[in-house]
């Protein structure tokens, strides 16, 4: 199946205001909301990473403002429980007692992670016995209460934001909860242009620390959003487009400095966000570009340091670039 010239005039339409939308409240970063844009069409969860007031949070509230979807942020904190977020079972006790040998019922209390999309904030922040309640979650699109699996809304997303320089209080991410997580972003500080431009736009009228949402507008709704990300799987993907992926992570397991490397799904993840950025150019066609372009953000949390390159304080993206750049790409 091929995507019509319709449907590819549609879904640019779409995705230009979703970037119109965002740009009224996140100020420049267009590569960051390029790639959280690019997961979200790809139906894939995202990590942020960046140090406070970056707009992590602010950045997320709007994706979910732009769309008329279900959103809900959790706070993760060292005592959160694991049924705090994806629910619990209650014993509900017949209130006119008629029934005094009754056990009574058990009713679901469904979590906030039935959701759209699940704002999981400073999600380092909570143990690994929580962190692990995602895993469920995130891969399988479900929630098992009681023996009962439930599924969630689609689409479903979820965004974790992380400081990456505050340790104390921390726990590090599982590397199976890691490798769930489409991309992990990092978003740094903007120009000096953009900055003024933060601070008017954030003083202006303005009390307190509110976000500035109040001008982002809904574009599409819950059917459009699947629709979106079905049109997606159809973008055309070259087999040798597919080849170049999985020889990028096949690099990266063998790489000097790299302790392990990308496993198939990172291979995997490559592809779809090559479907992604092709839609988001305005082609019904992934090239290798696109392949190359997320290269670092699919893979930089999929791959660990060896202990001699964490001793010399080398940058996993800087090895993982160097790696991207030492396969030829395919001309097509």
């Amino acid at each position: 199946m091929s995507i019509s010239s319709e449907d590819l005039a549609r879904v640019i339409g779409v995705l230009e205001a979703l970037r119109r939308e965002l740009s009224k409240a996140v100020v420049g970063q267009r590569e960051v909301v390029d790639q959280t844009l690019a997961a979200f069409v790809a139906s894939g969860h995202v990590l942020i990473e960046g140090v406070p007031g970056l707009g992590k949070t602010l950045l997320a509230r709007a994706l979910a403002k732009a769309m008329t979807l279900g959103f809900t942020r959790v706070q993760f904190t060292p005592d959160l429980m694991p049924t705090d977020i994806t629910g619990h079972a209650v014993l509900d006790r017949d209130p006119r007692g008629e029934s005094p040998g009754s056990a009574g019922t058990l009713r679901i209390v469904r979590g906030p992670v039935f959701t759209n999309l699940l704002l999981a904030d400073e999600i380092n922040r909570a143990p690994a016995k929580t962190q692990s309640a995602l895993l469920e979650v995130m891969q399988e699109y479900q929630v098992t209460l009681e023996g009962r699996s439930m599924p969630l809304p689609r689409p479903f997303v979820v965004i974790g934001t992380q400081n990456p320089i505050e340790t104390e209080g921390t726990y590090p991410l599982p590397e199976a909860q890691l490798d769930r997580f489409l991309v992990k972003i990092r978003i740094g500080y903007p120009t000096h242009q953009e900055e003024s431009d933060i601070v008017r736009r954030t003083t202006e009228q303005a009390t307190g620390d509110e976000l500035p949402l109040a001008e982002v507008t809904a574009q599409l709704d819950e059917r459009a959003a699947q629709a979106l990300q079905r049109i997606a799987a159809f973008v055309r993907v070259d087999p040798r487009v597919a080849d170049y992926a999985v020889r990028i992570a096949r690099t990266t397991r063998d790489w000097p400095g790299l302790a392990t490397g990308a496993g198939p799904r990172g291979a995997i993840a490559l592809v779809r966000l090559a479907r992604a950025a092709a839609l988001l150019e305005g082609r019904d066609y992934a090239t290798p570009d696109d392949v190359k372009r997320y290269a670092l953000p699919t893979l930089r949390h999929r791959v660990a340091l060896a202990p001699d390159a964490q001793l010399e304080g080398r940058d996993v993206d800087i090895l993982l670039a160097s790696a991207v750049d030492s396969i030829d790409a395919p001309r097509l």
